[in-house]
Parts: C-alpha cells; structure tokens; sequence
C-alpha cells in the first residue's frame, strides 16, 4: 500500500513538472503572439461587405497593443452581427488579419405545399425577407413561427422543412417545404368531478366543440390551447351564474391522440355546494348619496340563487347612479362573506369618492384605414379632461355605431403621475367596401338579382357612397347615395341622392308605378342622443293602372265584363261556358269597349284618378331620440322616432306624411332579448277633392306585418255575389288592395334560444304583430258597382255588386320567425297564426325572403 501511494506521489509530480513546463512553453508563444503593437487591421474574404464597415464592429484599432481579451471580444461582436458565417483573427507580424466568410443573401422566400395558409400570411410572421441576411439560426426560428402558424389553426402534424437552393453572387433562394397534414380536431370533451350538471351540458357552455361532420362551417371543433384558457373562464361564469361561488376548474389537460389527428380534452372539476343571496347593504358615507335611495337600483334580491354576473350589474348600476348624482369619481368595493353553514353568501357595497383622475392622453390603435379624426370626433372625452366612465362608455358605442370596426375596445393604463391614466382605444378595422353581387328566390318577390357597390368609409374619412342596381320580378332599383359626415367640418352631416324605381305589384294593388328623381339632406345631433334631420325631394312618379276591358252602353251604364266564346249553343248547360275578356269587336249596336279608367265609363274605379303622371316637391323633417344601451344589438333602453314630408311647395302633389315609431328593449337571460315596437303614420291630402294617390298611400302586409299577404290587409275592393230574389250572399271574391291613409302596429318580440350551434348563424324570435290599416278619403273609396247578371263571373242567374271596404279594425297575428345568416346571404322564415282578420283580408301562414347585406 505504502509502495502504491509512493508510486503515485512520484508520478504526478512528474506530470506536473511536464504540464508546468508545456504551460510555460505555450504562455511563451502567447506572449509572442500577442505582444507588441498592432501596425494595420487586414480584412480579407469579404466580397460584398466593405472593408471599413468590418472594421467598424471591432473594438480594436491601429495603434492599440495586440490585446487578447479585446480581439475574442470583437470575435464575438463580428459573429453577433448576423453578417458572417464564419470569422477568424490571426497575426501575421505586425498586422491583426480578420477573415471572414460572408453568409449569403437571400433572393427570394417560396413556400411550397401550403394550401390552408396563403403565402401572404406566412410572410407576415416569418423575418426572412428578400434581401436579407441567410443564417440558419433565423431559418429555424422562422419554421418555429411557421408551425405555431398552423397550430393556432389547427393543424398539429405539420412539419416544415427548410431548404435553400445556391445561386450566383453568394445569394440564395430560401424554400420552406410544408407538409400541412390533416387538421387536428376534437375528437371528445369529457368533464370529471361534475355531478350536478351533465357532460353535454357543460359541453353546451364552452366554445371548442367536439369535431362532427355537420361543423363544415364551423373552427371552433380545432384544438386552440389559447381557447381552452377561455373555456375555463366560461365554465367558471356558468357555475357561478347559477349558485357555485366555491366552483374552480382544477385542471384543463388536452392529449394528442397517436395518430396526431385529434385531442382528447378532460376537465377536471370541483363544483362545491350551492349559495343563494343573503343579506344586501349598500353602505356609503357620501354627502350626496342617499344608501336607501341606491340600495332601490341594485338588482339583487335577497334568498335569489347566487349569480356572479349581477355582482358586476349592480357595482355599473351604482357607478352610473353616482354619477347621476354628480359623484363622476366612486370607488364600490363588494365585501363578500360567505356562510357555508347557512348557504347564503352576504354582500355589502361599499361606496367611497374614489380619487380624482385625469386622462393623460387618448391613444387610436389598430386603425389602419380608418383617420384619427374620424374616431375622435366620436368621443365624449378628451386629453386633460376628468376620468368619466359613463362618458366612455358612450364614445364606445358611438364609435361602435360608425360600423367601421368590428370591435372597440377600450383600455385604461395609469400613467406615470398617480392622478393619471392614459386611454387607448383601440378598433378592428372590418371591410367597408363591398362589391356585392346577389342572386335569390323569396316568396315575396320571386327572383331576386342585386348588384351593389359601395364604401362607408371613403378614403379613411367616414364618407359614404353607394350605387346600386336591385332587380325583381316585382321593383327594379337603381340608386345612387353620398354621404359627408362632417360636412365644411362642422358637426353637420349632408348627402344627395339619385334614384330610379319601377315597382309592379299588380297582382295586389292592380298597378305599377315608375318614379325618378333625386335628393338633399342633412342632419344634426341636438344633444349626444338626439338627433334631427332636414331633406328635399324632387320626383317624377307615372302611375299606370292595371288594363282590363268592360263593355258598356253608349251612355256609359256597364253591360258585360266578359266575352262567351264557347257554349252558346247550349244555353241551360253552364258547364261548357268559356269567356274571355273583351275586345274591340265585340262591342254590338249601341256598345263600346272601353278600359276600366275610360272617362266615358261612368263607374270607372276610383283608382283611375291615380293613373297620371306626377311631379312632387316634398320637403321633410325627422327627428331620432336614442336611449338604448348598444347601437347594434341593444338589450336595455328605448328609441324614438318622427318624421314629416310635405309635398306641395310647388309641383303636382299635395299631402303631409307623418310617421313615428317608438322600440323598447329589455334583457331578460342571456340572449334572451324582450323588445315592444310601435309605430303609426298618417297621410293628409290638402286638397280634400283630390285625396291621396295610391303610390303615397300605406300598404301593410309581407314582411311589415307577418301572418298577412302583401298588401294584405286594409281597404280592399271585393264581390259579393248574391241571389237577386232572396238577397242571400253567394260568396265573396277579394279584388285588389287599395291601401291605406292611417296605419297602427305594435310589435311583440321574444328572441328564444334554439340550441343550435351558434356557428350555425341561426337565431329564432316568438313575435306577435297587432295592428290596422284604412281611414281611406271618400273620394278614393267610390261607390259600389252593381251587376245585375253574373253569369260572366261563374254564378248563372245571380247578381253582384263590387263594394269598398274600409274597416280600421284590429288585425293580429302570432309565430315564430326564424333568421339565418347563411353562406349565401340572410334568410328569413316566418311561421305566423292568424289572431284576428277581417273576411276580405288576405293571409299567409309561412313566408322567406332573402336579402343582401348591402
């Protein structure tokens, strides 16, 4: 042992005698390397980099000694610049010598095999561009950002290769093969630890779906890691808005399947027990504030179940009611204290002045296309002004209401000084131009063909221009807008108009009409709600009324309305009779045929005044009061309009049109939306003689009052057939409708859930739609016709007499109507039951129709 530890005593001072003298030998080279002053700085191998501008990244220069920690230093400073694949720094004498080897350029950037991501979005995320730098370090990481690319879209097979193919003057073209691979779905969303509320169920209330053949349209049955966070957050609000205060998501754990086409998703949690209110407090020490008075706003009831959502209602019923009260600046802290025992959870307000902030600055983010000035003129506050939250949640909703974005949303960051806070607003911009091109089929209107263009948002500025061409089997449009909303930069909105329509419902009123003409208005808010609008219209209407042939006597009595072509020869047989209308030759000794508007036709219909043409000068106002709570889907609050043309500042037409309307809204549950509309208008000939020319009057019916036909309810021409020797009524035939001078409607809505996937863009509603229509002028109603044989008519030996009818009675109505915001534009559906009617009316118990989103 002795021996053995001798031996290794021995040896290593051996070794170290000879590594000591190596060392020595080595600092002795080094020493020769590195001693002595540097004379000039030698770039070679660089082809397109110049000279100077490696020796700018040194931090050497001539005349500085040959120091070794400041060359390894430049070493790595040339090597961090991205610009060299390779770099070394020897000594040849007294010269430092820097070789370089440069990294190529790149020429161009391809992406192959790519179809689910165009190349454009690709190279929005990678840094490789053309002429830039080649280094394999930022060609790794780019194919890093590629696959994140498409596992945010779904797809958790893909691979990406990079490849590079050499081209001349050390360039390089840079190709990302893509292997996209299936998308990866959902393939089940299972939940353990749930026993009050079932696994569908819960599926029901997160936002990823289990994948199924029927979600084509839908991404949301993709694994997203991002929305697995938010469907925790969803669960949370659930257990919550229905009693579970203790509820935590425990864990969210996603497996890929071995095939890599699919996830399994498993939620682990802990309901905990059920809570109901208990005692609610408002308490304050606030001057202005009365604690009883508040207390009368808060929407908690004590022994309702627990909900979560109302803790945050009641805290912006306060905030707002403070506000009303002149407090701008409170601070509502609900304490929470929760008695497992008991199963009530106590909640007291606390309301204190919150400290006095100021806005800092107002920053416009993400608006791409949209102006600065365009946004801000929207806005409530200002820089300097007081923090008012009421305030900006009203610039929210109007800059909502511009429906240039299609999403506002708004942040506050506190500044640097305590008493300030910086806002940034910041939008989603969403196309404002469309080129729209439709093609449908309704039972409205048959056919439908629509091709528009328009920009609400020209040039960034908020201007509006649309032109548009709409063809049916029943009105062809063509209409041309502009709109300035700031016009000569005042708060003063103006726009004029062009437009040509042919309307042809015939089949219901008995005539077409043919208008063209154009426009001027403008408008003006009076407070941040209201608003009030001016208008001019100049028109040309030709009304042409429906063609049918009477024969009459010389002294204008009515004869026959038809001719018997066929059956003569048996007269005591009625069943081989055939008539057509009448014609020129068939007038006899002492006849003639004539139109049904012939002014040599004493009876001619009352809706032959109207056949003439028209000019109308109208001049209207309208005035719009808003006190909903969201411009575009409201679920809280009222609007209320009216408005008035007067026709007869010169032209032909004379007549005042009032119209108003009121909506209330109230939010029930959810998506579950109460709303009440009402509207009327009336129309006021100013010559009594000359009454109201049908194409001014009100039709009701269709899609204005569901349950009803175009046109189908109101004052209407009808036959009563009858036996001349018992008066006793046959039957009733209903002609065409001839309008109305005074409508009424209410309408009752109820949106209803479907439970329907919501990607589905499917919403129904329950709706009942009560109203009238008539109050026609005499003049415009005529007097009844009678016909003393209507064998003409199908009824031998009978007579009948054509009357007006005029009953303003209450219509009603009752259904459902389903809404589809389909691939190929919105459809609507309309089950409705007829309430109450009159006889003449026409009904209809299932309607759709299609429209454009223009």
């Amino acid at each position: 042992m002795r021996k053995f530890l001798a031996a290794t005593v021995f040896a290593t001072s051996v070794f170290a005698l000879g590594t000591s003298g190596q060392l020595s030998t080595a600092q002795a080279q080094e020493d020769a390397r590195y001693g002595g002053t540097i004379r000039s700085i030698v770039v070679e191998g660089n082809k397109r980099i110049e000279a100077r501008t490696v020796q700018s990244y040194l931090l050497i220069e001539p005349g500085d000694a040959f120091d070794p920690d400041r060359i390894d230093l430049s070493l790595k400073t040339l090597f961090a610049t991205n610009l060299f694949a390779d770099v070394s720094i020897d000594r040849r004498e007294d010269d430092l010598v820097v070789r370089v080897v440069e990294n190529p350029i790149i020429n161009r950037v391809i992406f192959e095999g790519n179809r689910a991501l165009k190349d454009d979005k690709l190279r929005e995320e990678i840094q490789a561009s053309p002429r830039g730098v080649f280094t394999a370090a930022r060609v790794q990481a780019d194919v890093q950002r590629v696959l994140e690319m498409y596992r945010r879209s779904g797809r958790f097979a893909a691979k990406v290769e990079p490849q590079y193919k050499p081209l001349e003057q050390n360039r390089v073209d840079l190709i990302f093969e893509i292997t996209e691979g299936p998308v990866t779905g959902v393939r089940a969303i299972n939940f353990i630890g749930n026993r009050e509320y079932s696994d569908s169920r819960l599926r029901s209330e997160i936002v990823t779906r289990q994948s199924r053949a029927w979600r084509f349209f839908s991404s949301n049955d993709n694994y997203d890691s991002g929305r697995l966070e938010f469907d925790r957050e969803k669960l949370r609000e659930f257990y919550q808005n229905n009693g579970y205060y203790d509820f935590r998501v425990t864990s969210a754990v996603a497996e890929l399947t071995p095939d890599q086409k699919d996830f399994y998703i498993t939620f682990t949690v802990d309901e905990g027990r059920q809570y109901d209110f208990g005692e609610i407090k408002v308490e304050t020490a606030l001057e202005k504030l009365d604690a009883e008075v508040l207390a009368a706003v808060v929407p908690i009831q004590q022994g309702e179940l627990f909900q979560g959502d109302l803790i945050e209602t009641t805290i912006d019923a306060l905030t707002y009611a403070a506000g009303v009260a002149g407090y701008a600046f409170v601070d509502i802290r609900p304490q929470i204290s929760v008695n497992e025992q008991t199963g009530a959870i106590d909640i007291t307000f606390a309301i204190d002045e919150g400290p006095r902030v100021y806005i800092d600055r107002v920053n416009i983010v993400g608006n791409t296309q949209t102006l600065d000035r365009v946004i801000r003129r929207e806005l409530r506050i200002a820089e300097g002004d007081a923090f008012n939250r009421i305030l900006l949640d009203r610039s929210r909703n109007r800059i909502r209401a511009l429906g240039f974005f299609k999403d506002v949303e708004v942040i506050e960051t506190p500044a640097e000084e305590p008493d300030r806070t910086t806002v940034d607003i910041k939008v989603t911009e969403q196309s404002t131009g469309e080129l729209t091109f439709a093609a449908g089929f309704s039972s409205v209107d048959a056919y439908l063909f629509d091709l528009s263009a328009s920009q609400r948002n020209l040039r960034g500025r908020g201007q509006s221009v649309v032109a548009r061409t709409s063809l049916s089997s029943r009105q062809q449009i063509v209409d041309m807008r502009f709109t300035e909303p700031r016009f000569l930069d005042r708060n003063l909105s103006a726009g004029v108009d062009l437009f040509a329509t042919r309307q042809d419902f015939e089949e219901f009123t008995g005539f077409t009409s043919e208008t063209i003409g154009g426009g001027l208005r403008v408008a003006f808010p009076l407070t941040d709600r209201m608003q009030l609008g001016l208008s001019y219209r100049l028109q040309a209407d030709d009304v042409n009324i429906s063609d049918i042939n009477y024969v009459i006597s010389s002294s204008g009595e009515l004869l026959r309305i038809a001719t018997q072509i066929a059956g003569q020869s048996t007269p005591d047989d009625f069943s081989d009779d055939v008539y057509r209308e009448p014609e020129p030759g068939d007038a006899g000794v002492g006849e003639l045929v004539v139109d049904r508007c012939d002014p040599a036709y004493l009876l001619r219909d009352t809706i032959c005044r109207s056949e003439r043409n028209d000019i109308s000068s109208i001049v209207g106002y309208n005035f719009f009061w808003d006190q909903t709570n969201d411009p575009i889907s409201p679920t809280r609050g009222f609007d209320f309009r009216f408005s008035q043309d007067i026709a007869g500042l010169g032209g032909d037409v004379q007549y005042v049109r009032t119209e108003t309307g009121a909506s209330l809204y109230r939010g029930i549950w959810r998506d579950v939306v109460a709303s009440a509309k009402f509207s009327a208008g009336y129309v006021l000939p100013l010559d009594s003689e000359q009454g109201v020319r049908i194409n001014n009057r009100f039709f009701r019916g269709g899609n204005s009052f569901r349950g009803f036909d175009v046109a189908g309810l109101g004052p209407r021409e009808i036959v009563r057939v009858f036996d001349p020797n018992t008066g006793e009524v046959v039957t009733t035939s209903r002609l065409n409708s001839l309008g109305g001078n005074l409508y009424y409607q209410g309408t009752f809505e109820l949106t209803v859930p479907n439970f329907l996937p919501e990607e589905y863009g499917i919403k129904s509603a329950l709706f009942v739609d009560v109203g009238s229509l008539g109050m026609l002028e005499d003049v415009d109603k005529g007097s009844p016709v009678f016909i003393n044989d209507a064998t003409q008519l199908g009824y031998p030996g009978l007579s009948a007499v054509r009357i007006p009818k005029d009953a303003a009675a209450l219509r009603a109505s009752a259904g459902l109507s389903v809404f589809w915001d389909s691939p190929f534009g919105p459809i609507r559906f309309d089950f409705a039951q007829i309430l109450r009617k009159e006889e003449y009316d026409r009904t209809e118990s299932f309607r759709f129709s299609t429209s454009t989103s223009f």
